[in-house]
């Protein structure tokens, strides 16, 4: 049993590349949106107004706020469908025994 529950390295090492590509990904949607929201297409000055930047903070804090929400959400959610696919093979299994 504690077999199966290794992963070789090139399996964990897939995983650990999407979830770096995944993280970048985000962190440039995020990016993008708030530099749009918050930022002016036209500066005035090279240094972030205090308005651009409580705007930014709040910002990337709602944006990272969701990705955390959404994350759980679909966790539980893929959980839920493990359980469900592991009592439906269960059932299966139960009426061809029969």
């Amino acid at each position: 049993m504690a077999a199966n529950m290794q992963l070789d390295p090139s399996k964990l090492q897939l995983v650990a590349d999407l979830e770096i590509e995944m993280m970048s990904d985000m962190y440039n949607r995020m990016t993008a949106a708030c530099q749009k929201k918050c930022i002016p297409t036209k500066y005035r000055e090279a240094d972030l107004s205090k308005g651009e930047s409580v705007c930014l903070d709040r910002c990337v804090a709602k944006y990272l706020d969701i990705h955390e929400r959404i994350g759980k959400k679909l966790t539980t959610l893929s959980m839920q469908d493990e359980e469900l696919m592991k009592k439906m093979q269960e059932q299966q299994s139960a009426a061809q025994a029969k």
